[in-house]
């Protein structure tokens, strides 16, 4: 067994766990910023990203969906993505399928 919170990342972009088959981190964004962007893609994980707390978009494959606390969005392995926060802080629980990073 594994146990950690979400509150023990301390960085924008912590990675909190990792086994065999899956990963997950943290990620904390400011209001307005962004990360990933038309190039960025997962060439073999899904990302599953749970939205913690905040608002903000996620563009994938060019397609733009609105985030709130709550959503649950599934990136399939090589669709290109972009996430940006909305006017507050955007906190996002993410899972790769197989590990990433």
């Amino acid at each position: 067994m594994d146990h950690t919170s979400i509150d023990e990342a301390d960085r924008w972009f912590d990675v909190l766990l990792t086994a065999d088959g899956a990963q997950a981190a943290a990620m904390t964004l400011s209001p307005g910023q962004s990360t990933g962007g038309p190039d960025n893609r997962h060439r073999e994980s899904d990302q599953w990203l749970f939205v913690a707390s905040g608002t903000g978009t996620a563009t994938v494959d060019g397609e733009a969906v609105d985030l709130s606390a709550g959503d649950l969005l599934r990136i399939e392995a090589g669709e290109t993505h972009e996430i940006v926060a909305g006017d507050e802080l955007l906190e996002t629980l993410n899972i790769y399928v197989p590990p990433e990073y």
